[in-house]
């Protein structure tokens, strides 16, 4: 059986005590989302009631239709200095009241929220960003068919990736120029300019070839293939 308004209210009280009480921010993190989660089940309650009483039961002929949730995991990505920024595609949401997208942050997190667009609630969780983030200068704008959520940067670095397991894929696959294995810094660059040529796509490969061939006078590079 549902659970009753007074019911849920009385969880979201309980959470909002224990969010007081976290020193964790992950854990303040999971109470944060759960309480939304609640808010969103009174909300759709509250609706549904009002529904029953301007309507009559011989009337009704159809349930009332309640929202669903999809968790967003496709978004466009952009930086400057002080900014990171996600592109978040949601067709109309521009129509909802403000109050209905919301975004929270933490220092190296962010819980975006859109709710009741068209029967449908979106959110969009990251945990572990790249990298720290200003929670108390970051924001969010909602524009025509997006929403653009704002990072702000607690240092002025580019970051490699949106995530910290993206970051660490790309650092380990990065090609490293190896300067201290010898006397010999051309060695260390072919070595280089080898693995880029084996982990590169045909473009790059041919792009590479032709770098080392019109360096040697034409001559077919050795790339140790």
């Amino acid at each position: 059986m549902p659970r009753t308004i007074d019911e849920l209210r009385a969880d979201v009280d309980e959470l909002k005590k224990l969010t007081d009480l976290a020193t964790r921010q992950s854990v303040k993190d999971v109470l944060g989302l759960e309480t939304r989660r609640l808010e969103t089940e009174i909300s759709l309650q509250l609706k549904d009631n009002m529904f029953n009483l301007e309507t009559k039961p011989v009337a009704q002929a159809a349930s009332a239709v309640r929202c669903y949730e999809v968790k967003l995991t496709n978004y466009a990505w952009d930086q400057s200095d002080k900014f990171f920024k996600l592109f978040v595609t949601l067709p109309g949401v521009q129509t909802l009241p403000a109050e209905n997208v919301v975004c929270t942050f933490g220092n190296r997190s962010l819980d975006l929220l859109v709710k009741e667009l068209n029967g449908k609630n979106y959110s969009l969780v990251i945990k572990n960003l790249a990298e720290l983030i200003d929670a108390s200068k970051s924001h969010w704008k909602v524009k025509s068919d997006s929403v653009v959520v704002f990072l702000a940067k607690l240092k002025p670095i580019t970051w490699p990736a949106v995530t910290m397991e993206e970051k660490k894929i790309k650092e380990s696959k990065a090609p490293k120029f190896d300067a201290s294995s010898g006397d010999d810094p051309q060695a260390s660059m072919m070595n280089m300019m080898k693995q880029l040529y084996q982990e590169g796509d045909d473009d790059m490969k041919r792009q590479i070839a032709k770098s080392f061939a019109e360096g040697r006078g034409g001559k077919t590079p050795d790339l140790g293939l």
